[in-house]
């Protein structure tokens, strides 16, 4: 091939170089930028709350965010599921232990014996969501029956009668999603926050 033929094909590839590059440089406008603005501002200003975090603002403070879950350990308190990783949105994630992993069916026996032992209940009663981490390790919600187990406690520590504790629970217990999708739940941080609202209209 002489350099008469080599200069040829160099002049062919030119346009089908400067056609990808124009095509890559749309791309990332469109795609990587347009795109995300577009999508970032109609979720602000159709969903605002849960486009910033569902976080719960109290006088003008956060205080948590529905999503992500907290280690409540005063009694006063409905308690949210165990945690592989301490309850910490950087550091999501489950405990990767395999069903046959004695490390495993050690936490599971430790987590039922303090349940049971701070709740006052059976041991054979401990909802399985109160023996296992989630696998994002912050999930907010529990089961209505490991809310329930839970009632007699909180109602004693804040002279509280069980019947309004238990109206609470149900008031933030979540049927499944559009009828059909997962189970029902609590969320902790609701059911936490309307607590002390609650007691501060006994006091």
């Amino acid at each position: 091939m002489n350099t008469h033929d080599m200069a040829l094909i160099s002049e062919e590839k030119q346009p089908v170089i400067r056609q990808s590059i124009g095509l890559m440089v749309l791309g990332f406008i469109g795609t990587g930028l347009i795109y995300c603005v577009l999508q970032t501002n109609i979720a602000q200003l159709i969903f605002p709350f849960q486009a910033n975090g569902s976080v719960i603002q109290q006088q003008s403070k956060a205080v948590g965010s529905l999503l992500v879950a907290q280690n409540f350990h005063n009694p006063r308190y409905f308690q949210a599921r165990p945690s592989a990783i301490n309850y910490d949105p950087m550091a999501m994630g489950g405990s990767n232990l395999a069903i046959s992993n004695p490390d495993l069916l050690k936490h599971i026996s430790e987590r039922r014996q303090q349940f049971a032992k701070f709740n006052d209940a059976d041991l054979q009663s401990v909802p399985l969501d109160m023996l296992t981490a989630s696998g994002s390790g912050i999930d907010p919600e529990i089961s209505p029956e490991s809310a329930a187990l839970q009632i007699s406690r909180v109602a004693k520590q804040r002279h509280i009668a069980i019947d309004e504790i238990q109206k609470l629970v149900n008031a933030y217990t979540y049927d499944k999603q559009f009828g059909f999708l997962g189970i029902p739940r609590v969320n902790v941080l609701q059911l936490n926050l309307a607590l002390d609202a609650l007691q501060h209209n006994h006091s």
